[in-house]
């Protein structure tokens, strides 16, 4: 079912469809020419040769459109070896390792049997996720951002259990919601901005940042919000390891009883074959 339009969406749900692999979206974005910075940007969306290959996702996000308030008990089974596979062509070639230290080109060594293997220990339960790799980044104001390298495989699975979770959560965001969503960006954001404010009458913006949100956010918390939609166990175990695997810093491992490290998915890549 189509979300219903407030008076405050008239400015902002316009032209653009939102990621559904080719089906109508839940609700559109806003969209004018290109900003400054856009130029020869990637801007390959998701195509239905993509749907083809994960008809259960489109099932899944079929039920999750109709029944808003379904919580699906049976999704891991949607990880599937294809489903891993196009995850790892996701992920840019040339990101930094973990602490496993293996690359996107090692890894590729031995593709088919590295998938096969990764696929039986997730669903048996004997998949551990391995800390993250802390790396520093400095930021404008002269502090500096830690970022999580998260090991090759760890990417893959988080990779493909997003996947899964896109099919529902993307039914559910509204058509101004820009932040970690496939197929958009800040750009998108600014765009809408840009359309809103020239074609209706504006007395004031907001502009608001929660500090220092993913170092603290709440790791109970997450997996209630995260209940309310998911009651596949397996799933939220995959999600409590990675919340718990910790970061290592300076070869020691240090436990993440708050927060998550920022870096991860962040990683995966537009150039996949497979969005073509």
């Amino acid at each position: 079912m189509m979300h219903e339009q407030e008076k405050s969406d008239l400015s902002i749900v316009a032209m653009k469809l939102a990621n559904k692999g080719g089906q109508p979206s839940a609700e559109s974005m806003e969209q004018r020419e290109r900003a400054e910075g856009n130029a020869g940007e990637n801007r390959m969306c998701r195509t239905p040769s993509r749907v083809s290959v994960f008809q259960g996702l489109e099932r899944v996000r079929q039920a999750a459109k109709e029944r808003k308030k379904e919580r699906f008990t049976a999704l891991l089974h949607h990880v599937t070896v294809d489903l891993l596979r196009s995850s790892y062509f996701w992920l840019k070639r040339n990101a930094a390792a973990g602490v496993d230290g293996v690359t996107w080109k090692d890894y590729e060594q031995h593709l088919e049997a590295n998938l096969i293997d990764l696929h039986a220990r997730v669903h048996r339960g004997a998949y551990r996720a391995l800390p993250s790799r802390r790396k520093y980044i400095p930021k404008a104001d002269g502090r500096q951002r830690p970022l999580g390298i998260a090991a090759l495989e760890d990417k893959i699975v988080q990779r493909a259990v997003a996947e899964v979770l896109n099919a529902i959560y993307e039914e559910d965001f509204l058509g101004f919601s820009y932040g970690f969503r496939p197929g958009r960006g800040q750009h998108d954001a600014l765009d809408a901005l840009a359309v809103g404010i020239s074609s209706t009458k504006v007395n004031w913006i907001l502009d608001a940042d929660v500090s220092s949100f993913f170092d603290s956010v709440s790791h109970e918390w997450l997996i209630r919000f995260v209940e309310h939609r998911i009651g596949d166990q397996r799933v939220i175990r995959l999600i409590r390891k990675w919340l718990k695997a910790g970061v290592m810093e300076d070869g020691k491992v240090i436990p993440t009883e708050v927060g998550t490290p920022q870096g991860g998915l962040s990683e995966a890549s537009d150039n996949s074959p497979y969005l073509k």
